[in-house]
């Protein structure tokens, strides 16, 4: 079975996009919500719901991996476009869905101010010593703006490892960390793994859209004999450096 790739530009694609935007407006009116103000955001969950909706006739939450169990397709944690955990827990505890569209009006007003401040304000992540690198890639969970700074040291010959987005190929087109070497989409997890021909021994980060489907893939790969795995926290969402459109 080939890696599944869907055309973007495809008159299915953009009917199906267009049904998930419908979609989405009604959670956000029902529920008495609004759209996170970082665009890219919004984009990148309509997209990963129009996706599932196309392959597997459900809109199965773009961040969590869609597994086969007894020859039916169903999301890990059992997530559908607007899923009860989001209802019942995360919007009312931390002011957004886990994927980051879905906000109460409190939490997108403090975006927004967020997003303003980034716009006059850039730090830079400081430099690292090559002993810091070492222990830094070693991580379990590394941040933006540690990978910000392992990415240049790796420019430098510091450090050496591999970046992997295991979002789908769409993702990887509309925007991925520049920087990163491989594509291994969950939705072809196994064959994807293989032919990226990772050595089972060198250091690999891994990163997704907000840190779901890297953090299941982070908990497999030892079981299948990689030994140095990390994750990026909150996944590109979070990621302030450079990226590839």
């Amino acid at each position: 079975m080939s890696i599944t790739k869907i055309d973007m530009n495809s008159p299915e694609f953009i009917n199906e996009m267009e049904k998930t935007v419908s979609f989405t407006d009604r959670v956000i009116k029902n529920l008495g919500l609004e759209y996170n103000p970082e665009l890219t955001v919004n984009e990148g969950v309509q997209m990963g719901l129009a996706r599932n909706k196309m392959m597997y006739n459900k809109r199965f939450c773009p961040c969590f991996m869609v597994e086969e169990v007894d020859g039916k397709h169903q999301s890990v944690d059992r997530r559908t476009c607007p899923c009860e955990p989001a209802k019942t827990k995360e919007i009312p505890e931390t002011g957004s869905c886990h994927c980051g569209i879905f906000c109460t009006p409190e939490f997108a007003a403090k975006k927004r101010l967020e997003l303003e401040e980034k716009e006059v304000v850039h730090t830079h992540s400081r430099g690292l010593t090559k002993e810091e690198c070492e222990l830094l890639v070693d991580q379990d969970e590394i941040d933006s703006s540690e990978l910000s700074s392992l990415l240049e040291a790796r420019r430098l010959g510091m450090v050496d490892f591999k970046l992997v987005d295991v979002r789908e190929d769409m993702e990887w087109k509309m925007g991925h960390i520049d920087g990163a070497d491989k594509l291994v989409p969950t939705s072809n997890f196994y064959q994807a793994l293989e032919e990226a021909s990772l050595d089972k021994n060198e250091n690999i980060i891994l990163y997704c859209h907000i840190g779901s489907r890297s953090a299941h893939v982070a908990r497999i790969l030892p079981d299948m004999g990689y030994i140095k795995v990390g994750n990026l926290t909150n996944g590109i969402v979070s990621y302030d450096g450079d990226i590839n459109r």
